[in-house]
């Protein structure tokens, strides 16, 4: 912006300072056209003004992005193209730039429009985001997810291209919603170069829908924003006494070693504390408690100046030492429990063969009864009565029922 200011100071002042005898004169050019050279690219075109004088001038154009995004530049071309994304709309205007000796002067404007791309309102995907991430063989895949518009029909099917320099690709491998939508969409390898971290990644989404015209949508992401960074490899942890031990080696990646740095997190699987370490180096001593044993994980990602992408995930957990007291304890009361246990049953065995029990704990002796009754009473009588006597035993309860009445006081 303040580039700007000074830019438009100089030109103001250059007007003032350029004597009139000179007769100089600085004129727009001519058929400036704006053509769309492929997905998410737009070729500027121009051509000097045939009635322009040189008069031992440099002639050079001044460029002016208007939309989507704001740009401003200079150029001896008559040409120019640019990488934007065209869903909206793109405008842009040139002038021409007459440098005489340290001064320069420009001429009026010219602008150009291209419209937005057709389509009903609302029914562009929203929320795109992509990511790359480099695969063992060397190549880089390319992953994207995106939300269907909110005023798209159920019955909208979207398709997805990537451009990468001048080659574009299609998507053929997509994860649909309930509705049966594309919203996802993977390339397990592209023609995207791992080295050029600096390029960019045009992706287009458009659509087709029975009901109603779907909106194409654009969006152009920095090779390196995107990447999605390898977990580091060949993860070694020891331990030297009370000192943890740790190296490794940088992700998969053509960034040097000096353009990572590292996430280390592990746990006191005896206490349950965590902690977070933030590194450069690929290697680190931390002094620990000998009598504990912990859980560490490992990730990357680049440094801010090699240009920053995400994390990677984190590293499969590695265990290192044990918890002592805790290990012997347990050791001990599970040998005292599988011994008494033995010992308990092979007690009971010999006791069941040698019936030690029934020796140990004989059962008591009924006493017997040594002198009889001399009177024995009428319910023992009745009681030992006999099937032949039973007429006489029930005579005699009779005779003694009805002596018990006579007896009775009303």
């Amino acid at each position: 912006m303040m580039a700007s200011v000074v830019r438009a100071l100089l030109i103001l002042l250059c007007m003032r300072n350029i004597p009139q005898a000179a007769g100089v004169q600085v004129l727009p050019p001519v058929n400036f056209t704006l053509t769309v050279s492929a997905l998410a690219q737009v070729l500027l075109h121009w051509k000097p003004n045939p009635e322009q004088e040189h008069r031992n001038c440099t002639i050079r154009y001044d460029v002016k992005i208007l939309s989507p995004e704001p740009e401003e530049y200079d150029t001896g071309k008559t040409h120019s193209v640019r990488s934007v994304a065209l869903h909206n709309g793109f405008s842009a205007r040139v002038r021409t730039l007459l440098l005489h000796s340290d001064l320069q002067l420009g001429s009026e404007w010219v602008k150009g429009e291209l419209p937005p791309l057709p389509g009903a309102p609302e029914t562009s995907v929203t929320n795109l985001s992509c990511v790359t991430q480099i695969t063992i063989a060397g190549t880089v895949s390319l992953h994207c997810s995106w939300l269907p518009g909110q005023g798209a029909p159920e019955d909208t099917k979207y398709f997805l291209f990537y451009r990468y320099g001048t080659y574009t690709e299609e998507c053929h491998s997509y994860v649909k919603d309930k509705w049966n939508r594309n919203t996802k969409c993977s390339f397990a390898g592209t023609h995207i170069d791992p080295e050029q971290v600096d390029s960019l990644v045009a992706v287009h989404i458009n659509g087709s829908s029975k009901h109603a015209a779907i909106k194409p949508f654009q969006q152009l992401f920095q090779q390196n924003a995107i990447e999605k960074v390898n977990v580091p490899r060949n993860i070694s942890v020891s331990l030297e006494q009370n000192n943890l031990l740790a190296t490794w080696e940088k992700p998969i990646s053509p960034f040097p070693a000096e353009c990572f740095e590292y996430e280390f997190y592990f746990i006191n699987l005896k206490s349950g504390n965590k902690q977070t370490l933030r590194m450069s180096s690929n290697s680190f001593r931390l002094r620990i408690d000998g009598t504990s044993r912990y859980s560490i994980q490992i990730r990357a990602n680049h440094h801010v100046h090699c240009g920053r992408g995400f994390w990677s995930n984190w590293s499969e957990s590695v265990c290192v030492g044990q918890n002592k007291l805790e290990s012997s304890i347990s050791w001990i009361l599970t040998v005292l429990c599988v011994s008494m246990s033995c010992t308990f049953l092979l007690t009971t065995l010999i006791c069941k063969i040698n019936h030690i029990w029934s020796k140990l704990f004989p059962p008591i002796p009924t006493p017997s009864n040594k002198f009889r009754d001399p009177f024995p009473t009428d319910y023992e009588r009745a009681r030992t009565c006999t099937s032949d006597t039973e007429t006489e035993c029930g005579s005699f309860a009779e005779d003694l029922y009805c002596s018990v009445l006579d007896d009775s006081v009303f």
